[in-house]
């Protein structure tokens, strides 16, 4: 059980027509796929807590205010393979009532199916999170699970 979470689990991911985003407890994965040869130097990228802006070689990919806050200074991008940019956004909110339903405010959102497998797959992750010693990573979950399932952090231990 050494791999994270989602690498055991998988991911849910929500199609784009660049390329697809997805997320976890802790953070928002962005892959957009770019012409096979890009260069770094062809990659403009700003990230900050709200907003995200990508252009590839002088044409605008992605611009737009972003569904909730990030911490500015953790964001990152990389260029893999000279065809994929990846930006990994760090959330504010880290915890599984913090469910991102859309990338940007107006734009990307994931349909009703995507979003209920994203909300299962992060209630899982919490509970493999306060249960360090089981792993959730094949279970399926039903029942009570929007904004993070029940809350257990009141009972007497």
């Amino acid at each position: 059980m050494s791999a994270p979470f989602e690498e055991r689990s998988g991911v849910v991911p929500c199609g784009t027509p660049w390329g697809q985003w997805y997320q976890t407890l802790e953070e928002v994965f962005i892959e957009v796929q770019v012409p096979p040869g890009t260069r770094a130097q062809d990659i403009q990228c700003g990230l900050q807590s709200r907003h995200v802006a990508l252009a590839v070689g002088g044409r605008e990919i992605l611009k737009g205010k972003l569904f909730d806050s990030t911490i500015a200074d953790e964001g990152t991008w990389t260029l893999e393979d000279r065809k994929m940019v990846r930006i990994v956004l760090t959330k504010t909110k880290r915890d599984a009532a913090n469910c991102w339903t859309s990338l940007l405010e107006s734009d990307y959102a994931a349909d009703p199916w995507v979003q209920d497998q994203m909300q299962r797959k992060l209630t899982l992750e919490r509970f493999q999170k306060e249960n360090p010693g089981f792993d959730f990573s094949g279970a399926e979950i039903s029942g009570n699970y929007s904004k993070g399932g029940p809350d257990f952090s009141n009972l007497e231990k």
